[in-house]
């Protein structure tokens, strides 16, 4: 007997869950340093009277996502490589687990919108 099983307007998704190993990194600033390259970061600085914004672009600007909670977010399938790419560069201090989710389309759009 074969069961198939439709997925009306859904599309699979990876959702991307990590965990940092504190006691794994040299320092702050290296931890630091792996949340910038993952989320970006904004950098303002100030010249006399005038301010000046910078937002220094991180993986997750590159590649569309939605924020699930900290350290979670989900990620189309066309991208998966490259979040693997990332993560095995910091596979010694941090953990990561990723699971297939199934998304409707609205949620798909706001994946694609993100990457407009």
């Amino acid at each position: 007997m074969k069961i198939n099983i439709r997925r009306r307007g859904k599309k699979t998704a990876i959702l991307i869950s990590f965990d940092t190993k504190t006691e794994s990194f040299d320092s702050a600033s290296e931890k630091s340093k792996f949340f910038e390259e993952l989320y970006g970061r904004n950098q303002v600085i100030r010249r006399q009277k005038k301010v000046y914004r910078y937002h220094r672009i991180g993986l997750l600007d590159e590649v569309p996502s939605i924020k699930v909670d900290n350290s979670v977010f989900i990620v189309a399938m066309q991208h998966m490589q490259q979040m693997m790419n990332f993560f095995r560069e910091w596979e010694e201090k941090v953990t990561f687990k990723t699971f297939p989710v199934l998304l409707d389309k609205e949620e798909i759009k706001k994946l694609e919108e993100k990457n407009e």
